[in-house]
């Protein structure tokens, strides 16, 4: 998937989309995808002048975005403006090595277990076949209030 078909499944825009590419997946168990990490990110100005690192945060929400459109294509559907898919729960985080600029970070996520609505993954982060993160995700997709 390239970035136009990454726009036409999750509702996250710049700055907050962090997701630039799919390199593989497979409909209702994985997802390869990799955010290009560059020094021009708002984050760095202020995380660390002195030695910029991308903030963990950060990366596990990336995971979780990446969560999202292996959701969304198993589901066979994309975002709309009648619901949000959140983030609901992130358990086991461990940060292995920090993420800096000029890094490729790929974002290896599987399903756990599914149900209607609630979602759990294993997410890894790596850095040149390099554990950068690692956590248990759960999303959930939630009808927005007055709507759907």
């Amino acid at each position: 998937m390239d970035i136009r078909e990454i726009l036409d499944t999750l509702p996250h825009r710049y700055p907050f989309l962090l997701v630039d590419k799919v390199n593989e997946l497979v409909v209702g168990e994985r997802i390869v995808a990799q955010k290009n990490v560059s020094i021009n990110e708002e984050f760095f100005n202020g995380h660390f002048p002195h030695f910029p690192v991308m903030p963990g945060v950060l990366i596990v929400e990336a995971l979780a975005q990446a969560a999202g459109i292996l959701s969304f294509k198993t589901m066979g559907t994309t975002s709309d403006e009648n619901s949000v898919y959140f983030f609901v729960g992130i358990d086991n985080c461990r940060f292995k090595r920090p993420v800096v600029p000029g890094d490729i970070l790929m974002l290896n996520v599987s399903i756990e277990r599914q149900s209607r609505l609630l979602w759990k993954y294993k997410g890894v982060a790596m850095v040149d076949g390099q554990v950068a993160a690692e956590a248990d995700l759960m999303c959930a997709l939630r009808d927005l209030p007055g709507k759907g």
